[in-house]
C-alpha cells in the first residue's frame, strides 16, 4: 500500500491526541512520540500544517505544560477544547467533526493528508478527500486499534506498532 511521495507535495498533518493517548496507554502503558511519527510521515515532502487536536480537563498541570512544549517543539499548532460534563459523571471528549471541517476547508491547497487516528468515523473524509479532490491520504495509527477500513481507504499506513522504540515513549509490556 505504498505510494510516490515526492518532496514538493504539500502536506497536512492531523492529530487526534485522545485516539493516540488512549490506544498507546491501553495497549502499553506509553505514551506517542509525536515528532519521530511526523518525521516518519513526512518523508521529507513539505508540511504546510500540521493540527493537534486535543481534549483538556480544564485543569491544566505540569504535565500538560510538557505534553503542549513537546508538540509545539515538533511542529504541531494546538487546538484545545475542554472536556463535556454530564449529569451523572459522564464525559465525553472529540474532535471528529472538527478535524472534518478543517480538512475539506484546507484540501483545495494540499497534496496530501496524514492523519494520525484509527477511527474509523474517519473513512468517509478520506473517500471525500481521495476521490473529490485528488489529494493522498495516510493514517498513522496503532494496527491493534485501527478500523480495518480506515486502513482500506488510505492511500499509504504506518503501523506505529511496527517500531515501538521509536514510536513510543516509556512504556511497560504489552497487556494481553
Amino acid at each position: 500500500m505504498r505510494i510516490v511521495k515526492n518532496p514538493d507535495q504539500r502536506v497536512a498533518v492531523f492529530v487526534d491526541v485522545q485516539n493516540m493517548y488512549y490506544s498507546a496507554r491501553s495497549l502499553y502503558e506509553a505514551k506517542v512520540n509525536f515528532g519521530n511519527l511526523m518525521e516518519v510521515a513526512l518523508e521529507g515532502r513539505k508540511l504546510v500544517r500540521a493540527v493537534a487536536y486535543v481534549i483538556t480537563t480544564g485543569e491544566e498541570d505540569e504535565k500538560e505544560g510538557a505534553f503542549f512544549d513537546a508538540l509545539y517543539k515538533a511542529g504541531f499548532d494546538i487546538k484545545k477544547k475542554e472536556v463535556q460534563r454530564f449529569k451523572g459523571g459522564a464525559m465525553k471528549g472529540d474532535w471528529d467533526v472538527a478535524i472534518c471541517i478543517d480538512a475539506i476547508a484546507m484540501a483545495e491547497k494540499m497534496d496530501s493528508f496524514i492523519l494520525f487516528s484509527g477511527d474509523g468515523d474517519y473513512v468517509p473524509l478520506l473517500e471525500y478527500l481521495k476521490l473529490a479532490k485528488g489529494c493522498s491520504t495516510e493514517v498513522v495509527a496503532f494496527d491493534q486499534t485501527c478500523s480495518h477500513k480506515l486502513k482500506e481507504m488510505a492511500d499509504d499506513y504506518i503501523d506505529i506498532e511496527s517500531d515501538k522504540a521509536k514510536f513510543l515513549i516509556g512504556g511497560k509490556k504489552r497487556k494481553k
